[in-house]
């Protein structure tokens, strides 16, 4: 069976708009915030020790409409990542990682911080229901690296 050459880039250019509306923060979870907007500030360490990777704390909630401000710190040994996003995005920007692991981001809704570096982001929760946070790079995710936000 022959594949039309425009049906192919048309599904590639797809693609491709998906992956560029993620990596400048537009996702199910939410949208960008400007940091002054922010109604709760949220510190998350991330950390790597005895074979176990995660985060503290691993569980949020908030109101649908907040903006939380995330401080984060990798006070962890390795690399890692924050990456807020709902579970179908998150899977993909994994599979993505694992053809791709020395991505390194600084979006609206991902950052990767090098070890005992910090940022901060904000995010406004739009959408109710539960959404994640997490570290796509290859290995962390399995190894604890997640965590949830429940927006009510």
């Amino acid at each position: 069976m022959r594949r039309s050459p425009i049906l192919i880039l048309g599904l590639a250019a797809g693609l491709a708009a998906s992956a560029l509306a993620f990596a400048h923060g537009a996702s199910g979870a939410g949208e960008p915030a400007a940091v002054a907007a922010a109604t709760r500030t949220v510190e998350v360490e991330m950390y790597d020790a005895d074979g176990k990777m995660g985060f503290r704390p691993d569980r949020l909630e908030v109101a649908r409409g907040a903006v939380v401000k995330f401080v984060v710190h990798n006070g962890g040994a390795t690399t890692h990542e924050f990456v807020v996003g709902d579970a179908a995005e998150n899977a993909a920007h994994k599979r993505m990682m694992e053809q791709m692991p020395d991505m390194r981001h600084n979006d609206a809704n991902a950052r990767t911080l090098e070890a005992g570096a910090s940022t901060t982001l904000a995010w406004r929760f739009s959408h109710k229901g539960e959404f994640e946070f997490a570290c796509l790079l290859p290995g962390h995710y399995e190894a604890g690296m997640h965590g949830v936000v429940v927006v009510k």
